[in-house]
């Protein structure tokens, strides 16, 4: 496993485990456990996903030391502010089980996220939170949005894989220090990108998947890579990328897929007014 140094010194493996849209019914739990058990240590869920429970007793049951397990999970929109973010980040805590999370993220960029951010910068100096990141933030909104920060962000977890590289905001972002955090890693099942020649020939060459091809290909740019299944060879095979490399050759012909798009735009009208109404983690 490759790790990441974040800007504030902690570290993060770089393929970790996600959990966005996996139902809180048991599923998450068998996902988890299974993936823990085949060497994942960076598990990613978020207070909108609603199954932190199961993740933290996943953790709690692993039989694998807490401080080997990176956990990462996210403030909804629903509890910004300074103290309804406190209580969130309690909230999580809780939900979890767990003395502490490794990662905590403002889920997205919009309402009071002045006030939010400093609830994460106290939990940090509290210890509740070893490492505090941004999610679906552009350039223009990180550049508007962090630029009265007292601390800046370990990460920005954003869409990203080959066909929406984030170019103009991997710029942005190295001026801080900040890591890219790619949800939608595997374009989201796109075919125009599993079955690109680009990927299939390297797959052929590789005896890898397609879905392999892309994660070392985003390892190798520096990205951290969340993909996320329940299917079991699915979650093994994840992960297993680590015995070869491309060459430089072969990471061009992957950049030269990027088209500069991608399936979510943050800056849209009214994006963060749906997104609360949609979710609600509460009353």
């Amino acid at each position: 496993m490759n790790y990441i140094t974040l800007n504030d010194g902690n570290k993060l493996p770089a393929v970790g485990f996600g959990v966005f849209m996996i139902p809180a019914d048991g599923s998450t739990y068998n996902a988890v456990l299974k993936a823990l058990n085949v060497g994942y240590r960076h598990i990613d869920t978020a207070a909108a996903y609603f199954n932190e429970a199961e993740v933290g007793k996943a953790v709690r049951d692993s039989g694998i030391s807490r401080e080997e397990i990176f956990v990462t999970s996210k403030l909804w929109l629903q509890d910004y502010g300074y103290e309804a973010a406190k209580k969130g980040i309690d909230t999580s805590l809780s939900k979890l089980g767990l003395d502490y999370i490794d990662l905590y993220l403002l889920h997205q960029p919009y309402g009071d996220v002045a006030g939010a951010w400093k609830a994460l910068e106290e939990a940090k100096a509290e210890g509740k939170i070893k490492s505090i990141g941004v999610s679906n933030m552009t350039p223009k909104l990180y550049t508007e949005l962090t630029a009265d920060f007292a601390t800046k962000p370990a990460v920005n977890q954003v869409e990203c894989n080959p066909l929406f590289q984030q170019k103009a905001l991997r710029e942005v972002l190295a001026k801080d220090d900040v890591k890219l955090e790619a949800w939608y890693p595997l374009g989201h099942g796109d075919k125009s990108l599993l079955e690109n020649p680009a990927i299939t020939a390297l797959a052929e060459k590789y005896g890898k998947n397609a879905g392999q091809i892309i994660l070392r290909f985003e390892v190798q740019e520096g990205f951290i890579v969340l993909p996320k299944s329940t299917n079991p060879e699915r979650i093994k095979g994840n992960i297993d990328i680590f015995d070869f490399a491309l060459t430089d050759e072969e990471m061009d012909s992957i950049r030269a897929l990027d088209t500069g798009k991608g399936s979510h735009d943050p800056e849209a009208p009214g994006v963060g007014e749906m997104l609360l109404n949609h979710y609600k983690i509460h009353d």
